[in-house]
């Protein structure tokens, strides 16, 4: 059950309209790695959850906890959008909606959502649920969940760079903040996790499915000099269940691809006779 409270999580409120940066703002809001996917991602996860209590309490607060930043966003959204479109282009378009255009605002903001925010991203594309990740393996999800919060906080940074609006920055600043929390918390809970199942996802501790020579092998398939090799290459391997070597010149031990004609209903190339 969700229960709506009437205040904000936190401020959203630009000191002036800027239908050009609603616009811009759009990406954190309905991007592969904005707030409605996060939001959504996690509340699937909690949801789909079997594991232990305290992983679905934990997804469930966070999931919800995003439906507040995605409430912050629209709003601060539509309140960019306020007296649009900017006065600077009436003379040069009488059409509101062409002098939007032609200021770099997103028609669609005045013709299709009145003024107000939607689930797209930053061109218009629209949200899309494969942007989201509920596997039911908690390792697996928590790292993609350590991505999402990752990109997610690169982009606001980014768009905190791109306006001098206090109001604007203050709400950024809010959520850069809990994105730094986020990334901790989904560290936390991987660490937690690997030091029960291992770092391979998912765990198979006899590893009756690998090819074990080839397990911690890092190949080169680059031709020239080669760089100096990092962590990966050499030295105890992160699972801690072999030593990394490196291979310079790996060689192909498969056999060279063959494939037997396609039926003739398929009408495809007919091989050469």
């Amino acid at each position: 059950m969700f229960f709506h409270v009437k205040e904000l999580q936190y401020r959203a409120k630009p000191n002036k309209p800027d239908p050009v940066y609603a616009k811009k703002l759009q990406e954190v809001l309905g991007g592969q790695f904005g707030e409605i996917s996060v939001m959504m991602q996690y509340l699937f996860q909690g949801w789909n959850c079997r594991a232990e209590q305290k992983y679905r309490d934990m997804l469930l607060d966070i999931g919800t906890e995003e439906i507040a930043h995605v409430e912050m966003l629209a709003t601060m959204i539509a309140q960019l959008l306020d007296k649009a479109p900017v006065e600077e282009q009436e003379e040069a378009a009488k059409d509101p909606i062409i002098a939007s255009a032609m200021g770099g605002m997103n028609p669609q903001h005045a013709i299709v959502n009145g003024l107000g925010a939607s689930p797209n991203d930053s061109t218009g594309y629209p949200w899309n649920a494969r942007y989201t990740i509920a596997s039911g393996n908690l390792l697996a999800d928590f790292r993609a969940n350590l991505n999402a919060e990752s990109q997610g906080r690169l982009q606001v940074v980014r768009l905190y760079e791109m306006t001098d609006d206090y109001g604007v920055r203050d709400m950024l600043s809010f959520l850069i903040a809990r994105d730094t929390m986020h990334q901790n918390q989904w560290q936390a809970a991987i660490a937690e996790l690997e030091e029960k199942e291992g770092i391979v996802v998912p765990s198979t501790f006899n590893r009756e499915y690998e090819k074990s020579d080839v397990s911690h092998t890092f190949m080169n398939c680059s031709e020239g000099k080669e760089s100096e090799a990092g962590r990966w290459a050499s030295g105890p391997s992160m699972d801690g269940k072999g030593q990394f070597t490196y291979e310079e010149h790996p060689v192909a031990t498969g056999q060279a691809p063959e494939l037997n004609p396609a039926p003739g209903y398929i009408h495809g190339t007919p091989p050469v006779k």
